[in-house]
C-alpha cells in the first residue's frame, strides 16, 4: 500500500470548487494512510474517525457536484449520479462494516484505502473530467434486470463453492486495488463475431482459502501451481454461473490469460465493462466483470 497520494495539476476539471473538495477528499485519504500498522489503538481511531469524515465529506461533494452538473445541464448527469449513488450507498457503508467487524483489521483498512483511492483517482480523471467535456463518460450503460440476474447468479454460486454469503459492494468496480490480487480474462465466442471478456479477480487469500479447502491443505502463497488451479475454478465458475445465467451459457471458452494489475488497468482503461461487480465474501474480496 502507498503511503501517500500526491494531487497533480492535471487532477483539476477546471471548476474551482469540485477541484478544491477532491484535494480535501485526497488529504483525508493521506491522513490515514499514515496509521501505524502496529499501534492497534491509533489505527483503530485514525481509520474510525477518518471513515466517518470521509463518508460524511463525500455526501456533501456529491450532492454540490450534481447540483453542479444540474446547472450546466451535463447530459451524462444520471450515469454520473448513478456512479456517486453506487458508492455512497453500497461500498462506502460496505467498507465501513467490514471494518468495524474486523476491529479494524490491516486487511479491512487495506480494502478501505485500496479502494477509495483507486475510485478518487480514476473517477476524477474519467467521469470528472467528463463533465467539463475533456474526455467521454465511461461509465454509459444502465442498471437493468439482466444485471440484477447475473449478481443472484455469481452470488449463488461462491455460496455453493464456498459455503459463504457474498454481499455485493459495487456495481461499478473500475479495476480498483483491493489488496493483493491475482487476475483472469476469460474470452468467450458465440457464432463467429460475437465476443465476451470476463474478468475475474480474486484476492489471494480468498483463492488460497479456496485452494486449501479443496486440497484440505494449507498454503500461505500463491505459487503457479496455485495460480493454475485458480485458472480451472474461474472456468468451473463461469460455468456455473452460466447454468443460471443463460446468457452466459451459449458462449465458448476460447482462451484464459493472467493479468497483470497493470494489464487490467489497460484493459479497463480502454472501455469500462458493461457490468461489473465487487463481492464481500468474508473471506477476501472478488471483482466479476463482463465486457462484449
Amino acid at each position: 500500500m502507498t503511503t501517500k497520494i500526491l494531487w497533480h495539476d492535471r487532477f483539476n476539471i477546471g471548476v474551482e470548487s469540485v477541484d478544491k473538495a477532491h484535494q480535501r477528499l485526497f488529504s483525508i485519504v493521506n491522513k490515514m494512510l499514515n496509521y501505524d500498522q502496529e499501534d492497534e489503538k491509533g489505527r483503530q481511531w485514525v481509520c474510525g474517525e477518518g471513515i466517518k469524515y470521509f463518508k460524511s465529506y463525500t455526501l456533501k461533494h456529491f450532492a454540490d457536484e450534481e447540483a453542479y452538473m444540474k446547472s450546466i445541464n451535463y447530459s451524462g448527469y444520471a450515469a454520473h449520479k448513478r456512479v456517486h449513488d453506487d458508492l455512497k450507498e453500497k461500498t462506502l457503508p460496505a467498507l465501513e462494516r467490514d471494518m468495524i467487524e474486523s476491529d479494524y483489521s490491516v486487511e479491512s483498512v487495506q480494502h478501505f484505502l485500496g479502494i477509495c483511492i483507486g475510485w478518487l483517482t480514476g473517477h476524477i480523471m474519467l467521469e470528472d473530467h467528463a463533465i467539463t467535456g475533456r474526455i467521454s463518460n465511461k461509465w454509459k450503460y444502465e442498471r437493468t434486470e439482466e444485471l440484477s440476474v447475473l449478481e443472484e447468479a455469481a452470488a449463488r454460486v461462491i455460496k455453493e463453492l464456498l459455503g459463504v454469503e457474498a454481499q455485493v459492494i459495487s456495481e461499478h468496480y473500475a479495476g480498483e486495488d483491493f489488496g493483493k490480487r491475482i487476475c483472469y480474462r476469460l474470452n468467450y465466442r458465440y457464432e463467429e463475431n460475437k465476443r465476451i471478456h470476463v474478468f475475474f479477480v480474486l484476492e489471494e487469500r480468498l483463492l488460497l482459502h479456496i485452494i486449501n479447502q479443496l486440497l484440505g491443505k494449507q498454503l500461505t502463497k500463491v505459487s503457479k501451481v496455485v495460480a493454475d488451479a485458480g485458472s480451472l475454478i474461474t472456468q468451473q465458475f463461469m460455468k456455473r454461473v452460466g447454468s443460471y445465467y443463460n446468457s452466459l451459457g451459449m458462449y465458448k471458452l476460447e482462451k484464459v490469460n493472467l493479468l497483470s494489475t497493470d494489464q487490467l488497468s489497460q484493459d479497463f482503461g480502454k472501455e469500462y465493462p458493461q457490468y461489473s461487480m465487487l463481492f464481500n465474501t468474508g473471506v477476501g474480496y472478488l471483482a466479476l466483470s463482463i465486457k462484449i
